[in-house]
């Protein structure tokens, strides 16, 4: 049977808002009119939807290390251009760090305080909880005694430490490792494309998992993750207009409402597209209109779509605390920073494709031994975030370009303000 074009047209990210949606209506199903435990609990809840479910799972965990620790060493190793751009390149890549740290702090704290996962009450399905180590425990745990004893065992924290350390050495000796980074470069592609693979199975395994946990949760379980979403969604606002605006004005003292008036319609469009790549060229087009270098905007820009994903470290933060609200675990100080550290370190190996920071999610809740089946319950309304998430990260690669063009005195500020100011030198304006 030919299967009708308009159905083939259908985006991953709507299939996984579908299955979320069925699963959901099944499991009430389940919930309220099957009372046979033989059909409900033995034969759909614990043996067909748990197997769907935790297939996928298992596949998303499959991926993690290797996708991570090549995303990583191809991302540091590609950096390695801004020792030929000098100051742009250090003041570029600290803001953009700078930013996601704010971005995953503020999404701890808004999380702790809405609780979006409380009142699930769910029982954890590893008995590996991360206890609360001291900061100095962390620190040095970071460092691996063994980097393939960490990569087997998926340690995140050491292998990410062991990915950067190799990326910045394949950047130093570029000219002598040729082979060995392109064995990077070539195994972060095999790991996208296995991701790609992966992600078709994902409204399976979300109509698995959503239906096994609402034919027991029912009800109760829908505003947990309205609060969820809702959380995100603060989050998010917060950080688009509060902490860019605040940094635009500290470091430039420029109005951020110019910005905003001019870069609406970017806005819009990776809200559309769900896409910074796709937004790259009318970023860019965009910024030289408001007076930025071009020279500037080609490196800035683009290297933000690959390292700076405020929006994803956003949702990160937000899901691991609805995770530990859900199963009754308390992250101490340690885990908190460890999340932060992961979260930062994740936005850089974040690869290009749909999807893929829900995948390196379950990095961050391995750092610190939160279950991965919370994931399930988050992953079909994910596609609806990561349009706001898209929006908010083209947001911030253009508030940090224009911060980094001031200071290197290639705004015009005259196209910037809407008129010309030639009375205003840039040893004036930048004496602060």
């Amino acid at each position: 049977m030919k299967i009708p074009s308009n159905i083939k047209e259908i985006s991953l990210g709507n299939w996984m808002l579908i299955g979320m949606i069925l699963g959901f209506i099944v499991g009430l199903i389940l919930n309220f009119y099957v009372s046979d435990p033989f059909i409900k609990d033995t034969i759909l809840a614990n043996n067909i939807f748990y197997l769907g479910g935790n297939v996928f799972i298992k596949l998303m965990k499959m991926l993690v290390v290797p996708l991570v620790f090549f995303s990583i060493v191809v991302g540091v190793a590609s950096i390695s251009d801004i020792k030929k751009i000098g100051t742009i390149g250090g003041r570029t890549i600290a803001i953009y760090l700078m930013t996601t740290v704010l971005a995953v702090t503020i999404s701890l704290i808004i999380a702790s305080v809405i609780q979006p996962g409380a009142g699930l009450n769910m029982a954890a399905s590893q008995t590996s909880i991360a206890s609360n180590t001291t900061i100095t425990e962390t620190i040095l745990d970071m460092i691996p005694d063994n980097p393939f004893y960490a990569l087997a065992n998926g340690d995140m924290l050491p292998v990410i430490i062991f990915g950067v350390l190799v990326g910045i050495i394949l950047a130093k000796l570029r000219d002598e490792t040729d082979i060995v980074n392109k064995f990077f470069i070539q195994g972060d592609r095999i790991m996208m494309e296995m991701t790609r693979i992966v992600m078709k199975f994902a409204p399976i395994g979300i109509f698995c998992l959503m239906a096994r946990t609402f034919s027991t949760l029912g009800f109760d379980g829908l505003m947990p993750i309205a609060k969820y979403i809702g959380c995100v969604l603060l989050c998010l606002a917060i950080h688009a207009f509060l902490v860019y605006p605040s940094l635009l004005v500290a470091f430039t003292r420029l109005n951020p409402l110019n910005f905003f008036k001019k870069f609406t319609s970017v806005q819009f469009f990776a809200f559309s597209s769900s896409s910074s790549n796709a937004t790259i060229p009318l970023t860019m087009s965009k910024l030289s209109e408001m007076g930025v270098s071009e020279d500037i905007s080609s490196f800035t820009i683009p290297l933000g779509a690959t390292i700076n994903m405020d929006g994803t470290a956003i949702m990160q933060g937000c899901a691991v605390m609805f995770a530990a609200q859900a199963y009754g675990i308390d992250l101490g100080t340690s885990a908190l920073l460890t999340v932060i550290f992961t979260a930062v370190m994740s936005s850089i190996g974040t690869a290009a494709v749909p999807s893929v920071g829900i995948i390196t999610l379950n990095m961050v809740f391995n750092s610190v031994g939160l279950p991965a089946d919370a994931i399930g319950m988050i992953m079909g309304i994910d596609h609806v975030l990561d349009m706001f998430r898209s929006a908010v990260n083209v947001t911030g690669d253009a508030i940090c370009t224009i911060i980094v063009s001031f200071k290197n005195k290639s705004l015009d500020l005259g196209i910037y303000n809407g008129e010309k100011a030639p009375e205003e030198t840039w040893d004036d304006i930048t004496r602060f």
